[in-house]
Parts: structure tokens; sequence; C-alpha cells
């Protein structure tokens, strides 16, 4: 998520007059929506725009909520708020479950509403800052293999020094501090610009192949580094931070 730009925010209703209202006061605040009534819609509007919260009724005709914000979790780690009725309790509680990061039930307050995604917005800013924040990180260890953040050297499991380029070194950090999380290609690109001309000069496609014959056993059947058709790669390894 963009913490330097107007936040974009995606509102799923099939009721207009709440679609225009989020858009409209939203909008007053000094944020972007898009807004859209399927679950077909929010795919492509998310596959085409650049999204920082997802508002999504669970209530859409013909359509299960719940799986909407299933296969969304599942596809980007992007915030999102679930639109519910007053009596849904089982709902939401199902929705946080799944990976929702808050609520609102209708009919609601609009100054609620700005105030519930302003707060999952930040608490999301927080998290992306925090890791360039904190410099006391030694080194990752995963699937027996020793990522030294302080000497840039990569360790494998029977002890052997890896060599590793600038860009690879900073996409695999990149990786080690978002385990089992699909990162896009755009993320990635933000999170391991440490040296901008190695990652500019090669696709992220190109190092992860690089990364691949260098940590797994076999690269062309990867097991560590893993990708997911159509979002990104996730480190498919519980990670160990060492400080």
């Amino acid at each position: 998520m963009s913490t330097t730009t107007v936040p974009h925010i995606l509102v799923i209703d099939d009721d207009a007059d709440v679609r225009d209202l989020v858009v409209e006061y939203l909008g007053k605040n000094d944020m972007r929506v898009s807004a859209g009534c399927s679950g077909a819609e929010m795919f492509a509007l998310f596959d085409r725009e650049a999204i920082d919260l997802v508002l999504l009724d669970l209530r859409l005709p013909g359509e299960d909520g719940m799986l909407l914000a299933r296969a969304l979790r599942e596809r980007a780690t992007v915030p999102i708020v679930l639109l519910t009725g007053r009596s849904e309790e089982a709902d939401r509680v199902m929705g946080l479950e799944l990976g929702a990061d808050d609520y609102v039930t209708k009919p609601f307050s609009p100054r609620e509403l700005l105030a519930r995604v302003r707060a999952v917005l930040r608490r999301y800013q927080v998290q992306a800052t925090l890791p360039e924040r904190d410099n006391t990180r030694r080194a990752y260890r995963f699937s027996g293999w020793e990522l030294n953040l302080r000497t840039r050297r990569l360790v494998s499991p029977a002890g052997q020094s890896v060599e590793l380029s600038n860009g690879e070194f900073s996409l695999l950090n990149a990786l080690c501090r978002a385990p089992r999380r699909v990162l896009s290609r755009d993320q990635l690109l933000s999170m391991s610009r440490l040296h901008e001309a190695e990652v500019y000069d090669r696709t992220i496609d190109v190092q992860i192949r690089r990364l691949r014959l260098k940590i797994e056993a076999d690269a062309t059947n990867p097991t560590l580094i893993l990708t997911e058709r159509g979002a990104g790669y996730l480190l498919a390894s519980e990670v160990e931070t060492l400080f």
C-alpha cells in the first residue's frame, strides 16, 4: 500500500445509494474511491487499479460474500473492511476469522466509516514501515538457510556460503520480512529497492529465477519461493528472526 499518495478505496455494494454516499463522503476527505456492485467488478477493478483498502458488502445478491472475502485475502494483503447488517453477528465473526480487518454495520454513520477506514490504513502503514525503522534485525533463518543482514551473507543448510548479487539479497530480504504472504511484483520492487540500479536493470521475475537456482533443490519445481499466478510470489516457509 502506498503511504505517500492519496489512498485509493474500493467499495463493493449492490446498493447504489450506499456506493454514492461512500464515494462522495470519502472523496471529500482526501480519498480516491472506486465503486462496483459485484465480485466480478471487485476483482476486475482490483487487477486494474492499485487499491489501498476494500469495503465489501457481505450480502451481494447471488454471491457469497465470505467466499469473496476469502478469495481476496488469499490473493493479496490489502486491508478489508466488511459492510454488514446489524443482525449479522455470525457473519462479522466469520469475516474477521477469514482475515478481514474490521467491519461497519448498516446503516452506518459516514463519520464512523471514515474513522474506521483511517484506523485500518494507519495500522497497515505502521506494519509496512516498521521493518525499515527497525535496524536491530541480525539475520533470518528459514528451512535451514540463514540470511545475515549485517554481512549480507547467505548460508545453506550444509553451512556453505552462497553468493548473492545486491538485487538478489534485497529481494530475499523482502521475502523473509513477509513469510507465507503473497507479494506483488510492485510490492517486491518497492520493498527491495535498496540498490536502485541493480533492481531496475533486472525484472523481479529474473531475480526470482536466479534465487531459485541458488536455494531450491529443483528450481523447476520450487518449494520455497512459490508463484501465485496473477498475484506475485511468496516465501513458503516459517521464518525465524534473529536480533
